[in-house]
């Protein structure tokens, strides 16, 4: 009888959480829920108007820093001092390139910033207004950081919203300031803004009209992407198991499983053939299984991370353990997806369960105490704000999510493609990865919110306060063999947080460092130029790196992460055998849920 009182007690905690979150406890009358509702509802309809953004957090936010600024003479001094060189540099600047036809810069633009790269930037006056801006730019940085008193995560958030303003008057967005801009108008004779308009013309249509964006219907799943033969083998309310056919004479005995984020389609990982991480897997003899989401609606508000685990990763194990009977699984877990694969590995290993041979995780935490810019969406201010747009809607849509992911990287999905497409007039060609990011899906309320409370806000996962089944599922139980990637650029997973899974666990983990973000690094098929990755294996008995000396104890290794990976799947492998029957068909894959809108 006791062994069922901690699962009754988890059982006993999810019904008060979910009758607290309708107003229904003995102590607080259905009456509270209406007067609840009403502040939902002002929040809901409020953030539609902010793209989800809190006012009161941003509010918060400007009130700490601006405060504390007021407060700090030392501080105040500091940044005029620091105004006065800067100017003294820039009028420096000024006079040398009067008189001198090259002179060096006062400033650099930061890495990965393409907006002065073209050669006109480098001649006045054009050259004077860039330095002038990045100047700017950088004294910005030293008027929002470092302000004494100032909350860490409040000084983040005034420091992303000054840039934000700031972006927006750039002389790259200008087409009197921008020399690009200027000389493609002179030699277009100034049917660039023609076709800027056309162009802006069509994609406000088509957001009015809710069509995707121009190009996406050249890439449809199961015609020009997610193409690799399959079958679907196993189907609930929340998850198709889709079973690829086998591509070799002979396969490795162990399967695989790909778990990938719920928040975008599976089909990331099973792109145009030449991209596809699947196909590629499949033809170097692997059993690859794939789980492939449910897009959820207003129905599926109440469902829960447990029932992801238990209808997701836990359903898929039990299918394929039906398909090849006593064979343990390579598993593998792609952002989102592997944290959630994570847990399961954790309580898998807790209850002694050993049908897992492995475990990959591809830009996925564990941790959340650094999650990357991700976090100024993040605090309690805006997670209420947040559920209550959720709550209002019963999941969280594709548009609430979009602002800001497209605010996170301005530069790049705002104001340079708004110069390119609308100032320029050039359409840039539309590819498969760029049309799977225009296919999202939606995510519960109860288990989005869950999710950013229990594992961004509250970080049980790392505390081993997450729990399963009523007891903890905890990392460090985890012994199986694990490959791990994390992308150089990924603001999404950063990957020093990615890092910090050998904090966690004492499995043997080999950990790989790509170039790119957080889906072109993942999405990096062999042969493409310029890719690179580092790699390392931890051994246990040696002392554990920073992220910093690791970086530096590993060489880049020119070519993709994949053939890395490939080499320690068959490392930890069996012998090839003939391959094994394919599971019971419900259709043809890449299934019926990937196209569900």
């Amino acid at each position: 009888m006791t062994g069922n009182l901690p699962a009754r007690s988890e059982e006993k905690a999810h019904a008060h959480r979910a009758a607290s979150a309708q107003g229904l406890l003995a102590d607080e009358p259905v009456g509270v829920a209406a007067f609840q509702a009403i502040d939902r509802m002002r929040e809901a309809f409020v953030g539609q108007l902010t793209g989800g953004l809190s006012p009161a957090s941003l509010a918060l936010a400007g009130f700490d820093w601006g405060f504390h600024l007021a407060s700090a003479p030392g501080k105040q001094a500091e940044l005029v001092w620091k105004g006065a060189r800067k100017s003294g540099r820039l009028m420096a600047h000024l006079l040398a390139s009067t008189v001198a036809s090259k002179v060096p810069p006062a400033i650099e633009p930061l890495p990965g910033d393409r907006r002065f790269v073209h050669e006109g930037w480098s001649k006045p006056p054009f050259s004077w207004l860039a330095q002038g801006f990045l100047l700017g730019q950088q004294w910005l940085h030293n008027m929002t950081h470092e302000v004494p008193g100032v909350m860490k995560h409040h000084e983040e958030v005034v420091s992303f919203a000054a840039r934000q303003m700031l972006d927006m008057v750039s002389p790259s967005n200008n087409p009197w300031t921008n020399p690009e801009i200027i000389a493609r108008t002179w030699a277009t004779g100034g049917m660039n803004f023609w076709h800027g308009w056309r162009n802006w013309a069509e994609d406000a249509t088509r957001q009015i009209t809710g069509q995707p964006p121009v190009g996406v219907e050249a890439f449809v799943p199961g015609k020009t992407v997610a193409v690799t033969p399959g079958k679907v083998v196993y189907r609930n309310h929340l998850i198709e198991l889709i079973q690829y056919a086998p591509a070799t004479a002979e396969v490795h005995p162990e399967p695989m499983l790909i778990v990938p984020a719920w928040i975008m389609k599976y089909y990331i990982l099973d792109l145009s053939p030449e991209n596809s991480l699947i196909r590629w897997l499949v033809e170097r003899g692997h059993t690859v299984f794939a789980i492939s989401w449910r897009n959820p609606d207003a129905s599926d508000r109440e469902l829960d991370m447990e029932d992801y685990r238990r209808m997701g990763v836990m359903a898929a194990l039990e299918a394929i353990g039906e398909i090849l009977p006593g064979q343990k699984i390579h598993a593998t877990g792609y952002c989102l997806g592997g944290t959630l694969l994570s847990i399961a590995a954790a309580a898998l290993a807790r209850d002694g369960d050993d049908r897992l041979a492995s475990v990959t995780l591809l830009a996925a935490q564990v941790d959340f105490t650094e999650p990357g810019e991700l976090a100024l969406f993040i605090d309690p201010s805006q997670m209420h704000f947040l559920d209550s747009m959720m709550w209002n809607r019963g999941y969280l849509s594709a548009d609430q999510m979009a602002g800001a992911f497209q605010l996170l990287r301005s530069n790049d999905l705002v104001w340079s493609r708004m110069v390119r497409e609308y100032l320029m007039g050039e359409r840039t060609p539309m590819s498969d990865l760029m049309a799977w990011n225009a296919d999202s899906t939606c995510m519960p309320w109860r288990m989005h919110a869950e999710y950013l409370q229990r594992l961004y806000l509250d970080n049980e996962l790392a505390a081993g306060r997450f729990m399963v089944g009523g007891r903890p599922a905890i990392l460090q139980n985890i012994r199986l063999p694990m490959f791990v990637v994390g992308t150089e650029r990924d603001h999404v997973a950063p990957w020093k947080s990615v890092y910090k899974i050998h904090q966690f666990t004492d499995a043997e983990i080999t950990f790989a460092l790509t170039s790119g973000g957080h889906n072109v690094g993942i999405v990096s098929p062999p042969g493409h130029p310029r890719r690179q990755y580092r790699i390392g294996v931890h051994d246990r008995d040696a002392p554990l790196l920073s992220a910093g000396e690791w970086l530096d104890a590993h060489d880049p290794v020119p070519g993709s992460w994949w053939t890395a990976w490939g080499d320690w799947l068959t490392a930890h492998s069996g012998a090839m055998v003939s391959p094994p029957a394919m599971g019971t068909a419900l259709g043809d894959a890449p299934g019926s849920y990937v196209h569900q809108r």
